[in-house]
């Protein structure tokens, strides 16, 4: 009876767990397993809405008028073409991460602009204008806005409840945690406002940490998901767009 006592304690540790989400915009390690919305990130103001980006004004009265003309009126698949300028904005952040930037100039001429939501107004029509009007005064048909995820699930390994030296129990792996990354990809055609939005293949990692380390972890787990992630995500905006 003991041992299957013990037995059954250790499985529940194991199972044990917590799960949290960040931005990518705001991926800063954090420890107590919270649900970061921005934690200690001064920079971080929160996510555009896709109502700011693609012109959908939620507090206007539409007509069943409105929604048929605007499933009558005929509309060409969007599309890209090798070299265009082409502005990227990183939903949440100043200017987009360096490797997704890099990753799109190989086939663009990438213009950056900022993915901070404007403080104080409510989502509508008239931002994502403002975004069009930025983009047609740059001389730039297409704007591609790529909103991330990282969903983290930790889970207490089975050595979380034996009694270790502290020196010696900070080395050793008590934690196993997964990350998930969902990325949103949207492209707006500036003189139309036509969109589409799609999501790209969904990755995840899996790291057992200890706690002499796991701020460390954390960090290395999420930078090599990441260039996975965003390498996946050009490689799906290539093939769904180019022509």
């Amino acid at each position: 009876m003991r041992k299957i006592t013990v037995l059954a304690l250790l499985l529940l540790s194991v199972l044990s767990g917590c799960a949290t989400q960040r931005s990518v915009s705001s991926s800063e390690y954090y420890p107590g397993g919270t649900t970061v919305r921005g934690g200690d990130n001064p920079l971080y103001k929160g996510e555009l809405s896709e109502f700011d980006v693609l012109g959908i004004d939620p507090g206007t009265e539409i007509t069943e008028q409105d929604i048929t003309a605007a499933a009558s009126d005929k509309k060409e698949r969007l599309s890209l073409r090798k070299g265009e300028p082409l502005l990227l904005i990183q939903s949440g952040a100043m200017i987009p991460e360096q490797e997704m930037t890099e990753r799109m100039e190989k086939y663009f001429s990438v213009s950056v602009f900022t993915g901070v939501p404007a403080q104080g107004n409510k989502a509508d029509a008239s931002y994502a204008k403002a975004l069009r009007l930025a983009a047609a005064k740059a001389g730039i048909d297409r704007i591609l806005v790529y909103w991330g995820m990282m969903e983290t699930e930790t889970r207490d390994l089975a050595t979380k409840n034996v009694s270790w030296v502290p020196i010696v129990g900070s080395v050793i792996p008590d934690q196993t945690q997964v990350i998930r990354i969902r990325l949103k990809v949207a492209l707006v055609d500036v003189k139309s406002g036509q969109w589409e939005i799609f999501v790209p293949k969904v990755y995840e990692d899996t790291a057992n940490t200890a706690s002499l380390n796991r701020e460390q972890s954390d960090q290395q787990q999420l930078s090599q998901l990441k260039s996975k992630v965003y390498q996946v995500a050009v490689e799906s905006i290539i093939a769904r767009y180019l022509r």
